[in-house]
């Protein structure tokens, strides 16, 4: 008896640690749908599942969102956050974590949870703008002076210079700065197998792969690892400013246009009726108070007169689509990230 009540017992702490691990919520502990305040009693619960560096945004988004939602229902409501690398995000999503909506980093990643039932066919067309309230891209972050003259993709595959970006297979922004680098190769009339040759010289000069676009940020940053990052743009911001400006950004002449979607997840707020709320929360974005506090945090807001209203801090330059290197991001994750794809060739060869 006692061996078996051990055994249950290491059983369930091993899996309580486990689940701890993949939420990685600010205090998500609420997976019973009794909790959500759906069914008009008590306060409402909604869990917003995102991608790695959205923390801040979300943060703001929610603490303006909430108090209008408040005074207008005259009901509680709190909003939970998850982070973290975009493709286990949407793995955890489909394993059972209960998220009302998910903002995750690629479209592949919000299609996944669809194709497991999760999310409805045709959820592009749910809200605005193809559910798109905004847009960003890859850009460069260098130490002060720029001590490599790093002005363009191909400079960073010269003289020593050591890059830092995260793994492909795990993060959006590792995806989208593999997408961008292969682009500019092709955008300057290059080959597949030009594109083929650079990247795999770009990754022989990456000394680590963390899994999503927080830990490169850390790995950069913090640690002092590699001469240049590959990050998202409001992540280039907020890492220079948290520097005191030892850091600064550089803008490439092209970079891959990052569409990060938002979806419902129907089987979710179906189940703790909280669908109108969770709606309501999505189309708040494309309200001028909202896209205000988009660009704030350096995303590029969808209404064009906001992001005109901000045109300093969000300079001109070339933003293909992924149609560009491939017919469609389903395209993109067979040829390049799949199991056995360009990438495991590459960074095997590595």
């Amino acid at each position: 008896m006692v061996s078996k009540w051990v055994s249950g017992t290491l059983l369930q702490v091993s899996l309580g640690i486990f689940v701890a691990l993949m939420l990685s919520v600010s205090g998500v502990g609420c997976r019973n749908s009794a909790n959500s305040g759906g069914d008009g009693t008590g306060p409402i619960v909604l869990l917003n599942v995102s991608y790695d560096p959205t923390r801040e945004l979300w943060r703001e988004l929610n603490s303006d969102f909430i108090p209008k939602f408040e005074a207008k229902h005259d009901r509680k409501l709190q909003i939970k956050q998850s982070h973290g690398g975009s493709g286990p995000q949407a793995r955890s999503i489909i394993d059972g974590l209960e998220a009302d909506v998910a903002t995750l980093a690629m479209w592949t990643d919000t299609e996944a949870v669809s194709k497991k039932g999760l999310i409805n066919p045709g959820w592009m067309e749910e809200f605005p703008n193809n559910s798109l309230p905004y847009h960003s891209t890859i850009v460069f972050v260098v130490r002060e002076g720029n001590p490599k003259n790093i002005k363009d993709w191909p400079d960073l595959v010269k003289g020593d210079v050591k890059v830092i970006t995260p793994n492909p297979k795990t993060s959006g922004n590792g995806k989208l700065s593999f997408l961008a680098a292969w682009g500019s190769v092709l955008q300057n009339g290059g080959s597949e197998e030009d594109a083929r040759k650079y990247v795999t010289d770009l990754y022989r000069r990456v000394p680590v792969l963390d899994t999503g676009a927080r830990g490169a940020t850390t790995s950069f940053a913090q640690r002092g690892l590699g001469d240049v990052h590959l990050t998202w743009e409001n992540e280039a911001h907020l890492e220079v400013k948290e520097s005191g400006n030892k850091l600064q950004i550089v803008y490439p002449t092209s970079s891959i246009l990052a569409e990060p979607y938002v979806a419902v997840v129907d089987q979710v707020v179906d189940r703790k009726k909280t669908r109108e709320v969770a709606e309501e929360y999505l189309n708040y974005l494309y309200t001028p108070e909202a896209q205000e506090i988009i660009a704030k945090h350096f995303y590029r807001p969808s209404d064009e007169k906001v992001i005109e209203a901000h045109r300093g801090v969000f300079p001109e330059m070339k933003l293909f689509p992924i149609t560009e290197i491939v017919p469609g991001w389903d395209d993109a994750q067979v040829k390049f990230f799949a199991e056995g794809a360009v990438f495991d060739g590459i960074y095997r060869a590595k």
